[in-house]
């Protein structure tokens, strides 16, 4: 069986990509995960966003598993 994360992309990153979300196999770290995505759209490495597991936010290079969540954030404008 093969490993699969689902991937979500927001704002800015959704046009990069052209998707909202997709799936990557055998990933297994989020930085594995981004060299992949990075691979797929190079135009991804120019960009700066946060990145969420499992709605957790992390500024690590986590291990991933099977049926995990990835989202990639882009800065929020507030007010």
């Amino acid at each position: 069986m093969h490993m699969e994360v689902k991937v979500l992309f927001f704002g800015v990153l959704s046009e990069v990509t052209g998707t909202y979300f997709k799936h990557y196999h055998d990933v297994h770290s989020v930085d594995h995960l981004r060299m992949r995505i990075i691979d797929d759209f190079p135009e991804f490495a120019h960009y700066n966003y946060r990145v969420a597991v499992n709605n957790d936010i992390t500024e690590d290079d986590l291990p991933l598993k099977h049926d995990d969540e990835v989202a990639f954030l882009p800065p929020f404008a507030g007010g």
